[in-house]
């Protein structure tokens, strides 16, 4: 089950530390199975390494092994850097400490976990050759840390730890996560609306419809599925029974020029805004379109690396919508997969994708972090319903 979740649901839990203070083991020992590699050789994590794991009550996680902090060399600072860009999909990070104890290394990536709100548990491994120093369990007292005593190789401390994971998990990761179920009743029907083109995957439906289609039928509600063009047959068909329409961005207009007003409707990226992120924040970029000028910059952030198509929506589509919509002559940077900018302040606008493709946390501090240095930021589809004049209509849903 848990292999099978999609990576963007899945709560992440990081373990940093130094080289050789037994990070892989205390994942196998908390998976019970050898899922990382051990060795006594210092450094043989290199780069971080997912692993899955059905942790209960939570579900599916995903435990990374990273490098280790004191890394060295060239390629020891590319694997640090590694381990830092992790940090960004991390929920729950648990610093693992060995017979060294707690220095600058220690204190550093604690800043760093901090000034990220990253919820840490400080791990005092290796307990079963020398306890922790005291002044080590004084530092986490006094910084409000939560720490465990550890042994991997007695399994000591090892349920405490999942216990522990389980209290600090963050609060979407202890109930089920909403798409439309707020908005529907037992018996309602939901209309979903999805064009088939070029960027369509063959055979299949995009992850957003999918979890959306899901969310209907767990609220045992109807769901229906039609494309853009029998969109007109099905509103005559099922005439005044909607409860909700959901289209894709790409052809808002339409549906919205054909589904009655008295019909709620919205798009699947406007529910992915609020799932995965922070829909008024997004909602608030979209509307910085009407003051880009002429020469700025616009970040457009995919979350996952894909073939790009003829037609591509954010490399092609959204591009071309804007610089028509303003009349600007505009300059769109791409940034695909775990990238992200650290200049984001030469862009006027930073414009991402649904995010299906990520967890939460790492959406959130992308939406942070713009924020945080004055940089206004949407998504694909808030902002294809800003070009196409009809925002106010597909977030009305939400008292936006």
């Amino acid at each position: 089950m848990s292999d099978k979740a999609p990576k963007g649901v899945r709560m992440v839990i990081s373990l940093v530390g130094r080289r050789n203070v037994g990070k892989s083991s205390l994942i196998n020992a908390i998976a019970g199975q050898e899922i990382a590699i051990v060795s006594d050789h210092p450094g043989t994590t290199t780069d971080p390494v997912g692993k899955h794991y059905e942790l209960l009550p939570l579900g599916p996680v995903t435990f990374y092994d990273t490098a280790g902090l004191d890394d060295s060399g060239e390629l020891g600072e590319l694997r640090i850097k590694a381990t830092h860009k992790v940090l960004y999909r991390t929920d729950i990070a648990l610093l693992v400490i060995g017979l060294d104890g707690i220095g600058d290394k220690e204190r550093d990536i604690l800043s760093r976990l901090d000034e990220l709100n990253i919820a840490t548990l400080v791990i005092f491994n290796k307990t079963d050759i020398a306890s922790p120093r005291s002044e080590d369990m004084e530092f986490c007292t006094n910084k409000n840390l939560s720490y465990l005593q550890t042994s991997t190789s007695s399994g000591e401390g090892i349920d405490a730890v999942k216990k522990a994971i389980i209290a600090s998990a963050p609060r979407e990761f202890a109930e089920d996560p909403v798409l439309v179920s707020d908005f529907i009743q037992e018996g309602n029907i939901v209309l979903c609306v999805v064009p088939i083109d070029l960027a369509a995957p063959k055979g299949r439906l995009i992850l957003p419809q999918v979890q959306v289609l899901r969310d209907v039928l767990d609220s045992d509600a109807l769901g229906m599925v039609v494309k853009e063009r029998e969109l007109e047959e099905a509103l005559i068909v099922l005439q005044d029974r909607l409860s909700l329409v959901v289209t894709d961005s790409q052809v808002v207009l339409k549906v919205a020029g054909d589904v009655p007003d008295h019909i709620a409707m919205t798009t699947f990226s406007i529910l992915f805004a609020r799932y995965k992120g922070d829909l008024r924040t997004l909602v608030q970029g979209a509307r910085k379109i009407d003051a880009l000028r002429d020469g700025d910059k616009i970040l457009m952030c995919e979350a996952c690396s894909h073939h790009a198509v003829a037609d591509d929506i954010g490399r092609v589509k959204i591009p071309r919508w804007m610089t028509q919509y303003t009349g600007k002559n505009l300059e769109f940077v791409q940034y695909t997969g775990h990238d992200f900018p650290q200049d984001l302040e030469e862009f006027s606008l930073a414009v991402h994708c649904g995010g299906c493709m990520i967890n939460r946390t790492e959406m959130l501090r992308r939406v942070r972090e713009c924020m945080r240095r004055n940089v206004p930021i949407t998504n694909y589809g808030v902002a294809i319903s800003k070009i196409q004049g009809v925002l106010d209509r597909v977030v009305k849903p939400f008292n936006l």
